[in-house]
């Protein structure tokens, strides 16, 4: 048998393979490998796999089982060549599956049977051998027969190397480390018992912390406790001996708080996630084992605040539901506080916040009916306050919040004309607070990012007038922000983000010189910002995106040349951050618009193959993605454009059936149906269908929003539609640019 080459060798560490029916398994067996860390004592030793590495990522994933194609491709051929071992997930979806035959077929033509190792997850192995039991089989072909170094398989029964996750077998956890230590060379027992001594150090370390946090905790408890027994003996004493109380509940209090604030930081900083939830499990152990008598009111309210700030970690790692719990406990301290006192403003806005974590917490997990019954409750108790709040700021603060918040999940569900109302009052709240403090930026960029929520509503509804000068008020703002603290880069990503809005929405008014100008001035800020830390992926992301989009423009201008040239640079990044993270659904769908004017330039200079092939690609993402979620706006722009132009790229007979299934789409729309980029998008297919007597009033009312995107234009002249330009529309628009450059719009 020739010499394995050692792991080090190749690209990955292992190539997952699986049906996508066990897609589940396959994303729990993907994170598990890719963020275990090989026990210290074991890294650098050398086994017959190579020399054990402290991690075991890369792990390449096959997303799909490519039913579409006829073969592997190449993309998965190379992959598999260039992976040091082969991990099959089975069950009787994988064993029926054509594709993951293919690729343990392909692995082992490769000389590497030895690396190939199985994850039994559902099914029984060799039931296939069984009188009636052959639906239950888990093993591929392919898995359960030898490879003749000829080339097929013989009919020599194979015993591959396989790990069960299932129930009453090894479990997921002994599968997930029989697998490791197949792929690193060693023994499962030398393994686990490397895991045991490291999970036995890491638990003694947060043991010693948390009893250590604990003791001290419990110490100060009994101090105040004894403390205020005390004064009960010695009535004398009382007022001193209830300060004292109080302190020691305070310091016990600033303690918990300190390992909610402090010391999860700096655990931040050093990625340990599991030490920072031990300590919030702690301190909300700690929380309820409280009572919620004798103990002084402001003592409550200090818990109720630190059950928040639990929840506020949470939420930020990512642990939705834990979150909801800590924001639950909070909220049950601070509601009844609050009722107790209906005119302390103080308590009235603490639960108010408290409701609206609640209701966002909800929103994030996509209970929209009970995130908006939380911001509602939220808004009925700031209502009830607001004769003495009306200008305090705080209370402007939150009111605005819950307004803003409110109108995000009202938008979400449809309710524009209601969203529309409480982006407005956030609005109008927002310049209160401002005309306080105009050097707040905190209340400044609020104010920007409302006229931005109002200007994306605009739009939907077809008002091009209102949606450019709000966004135009947004662009001034926040430009004003990052000239009085240029060093602020979170503030200069603000600012060019609002201009690439502001630029796109110019464009599809006509105005695509002002466009060109303002994504031109967008990519340069990016570009110097991507240059001081290229690691930083949002600026890699927006910096590609934006330069698509410019790139589109230049297109349609005539300047081909520079248009690929940035489209080029576009389609590199997006390849890398999709490889890097293929679940980043929003990367995903950025890349499939990139592959799209990519196709577009590809036709203009005559290459319509290689166009179709790159709309085909897109199309592989977009469709799927338009059918779980058939209310994304930017999915289905995205996926209509790309239909519409491979329909103009492939021509009869398919082009009929792909315009047919872009009006079906557009006329499925529920909310924002006036949005001028769905209707150009069904004037383009009603025309190259034919149908120019039903296109016509959706071009007259275009025509009457004013819109002229190049594109659209484009398409007018080639079907001989005469389309003078808006001039109210446009003295309007114009009007508006100007009012913001002298910074009329955000007063």
């Amino acid at each position: 048998m020739p010499q394995l080459k050692p792991a080090s060798d190749f690209h990955y560490r292992a190539f997952i393979s699986y049906s996508h029916q066990d897609k589940v398994w396959a994303d729990w067996l993907h994170k598990a490998l890719e963020t275990y860390r090989v026990p210290s004592r074991l890294v650098g030793t050398e086994t017959a796999a190579g020399v054990i590495p402290k991690r075991l990522a890369p792990i390449f994933r096959d997303r799909d089982e490519l039913a579409s194609a006829f073969d592997l491709g190449n993309k998965v051929n190379e992959a598999l060549a260039q992976s040091a071992n082969l991990i099959v997930i089975c069950s009787p979806h994988s064993a029926g599956s054509r594709w993951v035959n293919e690729e343990v077929l392909a692995y082992k033509r490769l000389g590497r049977s030895e690396r190939i190792f199985c994850l039994i997850v559902d099914g029984e192995p060799n039931a296939s051998d069984l009188t009636g039991r052959a639906a239950e089989e888990c093993f591929a072909p392919a898995l359960r027969l030898q490879f003749d170094a000829d080339g097929p398989l013989t009919s020599e029964p194979a015993e591959p190397i396989a790990a069960d996750a299932r129930p009453g077998k090894d479990g997921k956890g002994n599968a997930k480390l029989k697998l490791i230590a197949g792929m690193l060379g060693v023994g499962f027992d030398a393994l686990k018992q490397r895991e045991l001594q490291r999970r036995t150090r890491k638990m003694t370390a947060i043991t010693a912390l948390a009893l250590a946090v604990m003791a001290v905790t419990s110490v100060l408890a009994v101090y105040a406790l004894i403390s205020r027994h005390e004064a009960v003996i010695a009535r004398h004493h009382a007022v001193v001996a209830q300060q004292a109380a109080e302190r020691r509940q305070k310091q016990a209090e600033g303690l918990v708080g300190f390992m909610l604030g402090n010391l999860n930081d700096k655990l931040s900083q050093i990625n340990r996630l599991d030490i920072i939830e031990s300590v919030d499990d702690k301190a909300m152990d700690y929380f309820k084992s409280l009572p919620t008598t004798d103990v002084t009111d402001k003592a409550i309210v200090q818990r109720a605040r630190a059950l928040e700030r639990i929840g506020s970690v949470r939420l930020d790692q990512g642990h939705l539901p834990a979150a909801l719990d800590s924001y639950q406990a909070s909220l049950i301290l601070i509601s009844a506080q609050a009722r107790k006192s209906p005119q302390d403003m103080p308590l009235q806005l603490a639960w108010a916040e408290v409701e609206s974590w609640i209701g966002m917490t909800c929103w994030f997990q996509g209970n929209l009916d009970q995130a908006e019954r939380n911001f509602r409750t939220a808004q009925q108790i700031l209502e009830r306050v607001e004769n003495a709040g009306a200008d305090n700021p705080k209370f402007m603060l939150q009111m605005q919040n819950v307004e803003s918040n409110l109108g995000h999940v009202l938008e979400s569900r449809g309710k524009l004309d209601e969203a529309k109302n409480s982006y407005q009052k956030a609005l109008d709240l927002d310049r209160k607070l401002v005309a306080t403090d105009r050097n707040n930026v905190e209340w400044n960029v609020l104010l920007g990012s409302n006229h931005n929520n109002l200007g994306k509503l605009a739009l939907t509804r077809g008002d091009l007038v209102t949606a450019i000068t709000e966004y135009a008020a947004d662009d001034q703002i926040e430009t004003v922000q990052s000239a009085h603290d240029p060093k602020n880069n979170d503030q200069r990503q603000n600012m060019f983000r609002v201009r690439a809005i502001l630029g796109r929405t110019l464009a599809l008014a006509g105005e695509t010189d002002a466009a060109i100008r303002d994504l031109r001035d967008v990519v340069n800020i990016a570009e110097e910002l991507h240059k001081q830390d290229t690691t930083i992926t949002s600026i890699s992301e927006i910096l590609a995106l934006y330069r698509m989009q410019l790139s589109r423009l230049l297109r349609l201008t005539g300047n081909l040349p520079e248009a690929l040239k940035l489209t080029d640079r576009s389609f590199a990044t997006f390849a890398a951050l999709t490889k890097q993270d293929p679940s980043n659904a929003s990367w995903q769908r950025e890349f499939a618009e990139v592959r799209t004017e990519r196709a577009a330039q590809l036709a203009t200079s005559g290459k319509n193959q290689e166009a179709q092939a790159q709309l085909q690609a897109a199309q592989g993402w977009l469709d799927p993605a338009l059918q779980k979620h058939l209310q994304d706006r930017a999915t289905l722009l995205a996926t209509l454009d790309a239909r519409l132009l491979l329909a103009k790229i492939q021509g009869d007979p398919d082009a009929k059936a792909q315009r047919k299934s872009c009006l079906a789409a557009i006329d499925s729309v529920k909310s924002g149906a006036n949005d001028p980029r769905l209707l150009a998008l069904k004037v383009d297919a009603l025309l190259s269908l034919g149908r120019k007597s039903d296109a016509q009033p959706v071009i007259d009312t275009l025509r009457a929003s004013g819109y002229r995107d190049p594109a659209f234009m484009q398409i007018l002249q080639q079907a001989h539609i005469d389309y003078p330009p808006n001039a109210r529309v446009r003295q309007q628009i114009q009007t508006a640019l100007s009012a913001s450059e002298n910074g009329g719009t955000s007063r």
